[in-house]
Formats: structure tokens, C-alpha cells, sequence
């Protein structure tokens, strides 16, 4: 019994060690989106503020939660007139709702360093769930000694879903594609 006790105490330890939140290193992130024009041509788009959180307690990442919130009056299309319309009622409405958020709510493997993350988006007050393609693309060390982590993101959302843009889809399309990669460094 003594021997069982010691070596669930070691075992729940070993867990404890790994439990860790890692933080955005916010000058290696980047977080886009691109959506068809006319049917004929991408516009993309970056969003200049952002900040993400991963919480895990194994190794491989595989029980990940991740939290991403990000700054909708600051994305850029570099054309300012439509970055302007980005921000207007018909669109983001970023005077009611500045900012995007996403949560995870559950991880599944989908191949070596690969997993499905399942997680509710919320985009001008309306928040659906979403699957997202997730890679570890890889772990290492920063130059101060704590741990490093890389992901990708990739997936698509359709816009109407969360109110955005009533224009028709031969004009801007209703699937908008999304892309966000970035270093995360442990607490």
C-alpha cells in the first residue's frame, strides 16, 4: 500500500511539474485573414493586436486550452478607406464590440503533431463553435532558459454566421480563411 501511495504521489507530481500556462511572445505571432473579392481576388487582412494564453498539462500538448483575444479596431487591410468599413455597424460594429474572442473547449489528435481544436469564436456578441486545424510546429528553449513552445492555426469561418457584412457572396465571399502562428513562452 506504502509503495502504491509513493507512486501515485510521484506520478501526480510528475503531471504537477509539466501543468504550466505559456504566454504569446508577441514579436514572433502573427494572426490574419483573407476572403475573396468578386470572386476574382483575396484581400487580406492582419490583426495588429492580439494576445493568446495555452494551458497544458502534458507534454505533447494534447489536453492544450487555448485563449485568444484580439483588438478588431486594429485590424488592417492596408486600403484605409475599407479598414474604415471594417469598423462601421454593418461590419465588426468595434463600438459595441471591439474585440474578437476564441476558447477552446477540446483538443483531438489528427496525425503526428497535429490536432483538431474545437473551441466557440465570438465576433460582434455572437459566438459559435468552431474546428480549427492546429500544428505544433515545435519546442525549444528562449536564451533566458524557459521553454518555448510554436503553433499554427489555420481554418475558415463563415462571415455571415456572426453578422458581418450583408453584402452578397459574389461580391465579398462568405468564408473568410484565418491563419495565426506564434511562439509561446512558459510562466
Amino acid at each position: 500500500m506504502k509503495k502504491i501511495t509513493i507512486l501515485a504521489f510521484a506520478l501526480l507530481a510528475s503531471v504537477a511539474s509539466f501543468a504550466q500556462k505559456w504566454s504569446l511572445d508577441k514579436a514572433h505571432a502573427k494572426m490574419t485573414f483573407t476572403v475573396t473579392h468578386l470572386m476574382m481576388s483575396e484581400v487580406d487582412g492582419v490583426f495588429k493586436s492580439f494576445d493568446a494564453t495555452v494551458t497544458s498539462s502534458k507534454e505533447d500538448f494534447s489536453d492544450a486550452v487555448f485563449e485568444l483575444t484580439a483588438d478588431l479596431k486594429q485590424v488592417t487591410t492596408n486600403q484605409e478607406n475599407r479598414d474604415a468599413h471594417l469598423q462601421r455597424d454593418d461590419m465588426f460594429d468595434t463600438a459595441k464590440f471591439p474585440t474578437l474572442t476564441f476558447k477552446s473547449t477540446g483538443i483531438t489528435a489528427a496525425g503526428p503533431k497535429k490536432y483538431k481544436l474545437n473551441g466557440n469564436l465570438t465576433i460582434k456578441g455572437v459566438t459559435k463553435p468552431v474546428t480549427l486545424d492546429l500544428t505544433l510546429v515545435g519546442t525549444g528553449a528562449a536564451r533566458d532558459g524557459k521553454k518555448l513552445v510554436g503553433f499554427k492555426v489555420t481554418g475558415a469561418v463563415k462571415r455571415n454566421d456572426f453578422g458581418v457584412g450583408a453584402m452578397p457572396g459574389a461580391v465579398v465571399a462568405d468564408e473568410v480563411e484565418l491563419r495565426a502562428s506564434g511562439e509561446f513562452k512558459a510562466n
